[in-house]
């Protein structure tokens, strides 16, 4: 593996670690916090630093991407910057305390773990064809990953049960 390639799927990694942190932190403190825009925003850095680095190698290498993963790729990069923008609004307007920005914040909650629900599709195509030894397909791969982010979604949507 190229040094290239080793620091891409780290930075890559580091943004599924960071937005995943950001995103059940937030679900689990019930707030939007300055602690979670941070982690937003650093993995929002990590996933463009490691696509734009897995782009350069793609280009470089005689090796074909799917065509599916670069248009999710990028997708989901744009879905992540709407998303980190999203937050800072809602985080600066949270601040006034006043009904209609408690309720954006808490809509905002469903929007995040969304966000975060998209990425997955196209981290897991992007591993499973990056793996040589799976020797997976693209169809299967996208199938696959849509899966997994659709056993994702019923687990962090599901609703919850109420104790009397």
């Amino acid at each position: 593996m190229s040094p290239m390639l080793m620091f891409a799927s780290l930075a890559i990694t580091g943004a599924l670690i960071l937005y995943t942190i950001g995103v059940f932190k937030e679900r689990a403190d019930g707030r939007l916090r300055g602690i979670h825009l941070a982690f937003f925003w650093c993995g929002l850095a990590c996933d463009t630093t490691g696509t734009t680095l897995m782009s350069i190698i793609a280009r470089e290498s005689a090796a074909t991407t799917p065509a599916i993963h670069g248009i999710t790729g990028l997708a989901a990069i744009v879905l992540m910057l709407f998303h980190a923008i999203w937050a800072t609004v809602v985080y600066v307007q949270g601040r006034a305390h006043n009904a209609s920005a408690l309720k954006r914040e808490q809509t905002f909650h469903r929007l995040s773990a969304a966000v975060w629900i998209a990425w997955l599709v196209p981290y897991v195509i992007g591993l499973l064809v990056g793996i040589p030894f799976i020797k997976l397909g693209t169809t299967p791969s996208v199938i696959l990953s849509v899966l997994v982010a659709g056993v994702a979604a019923c687990l962090v949507f599901r609703p919850h049960s109420s104790r009397a």
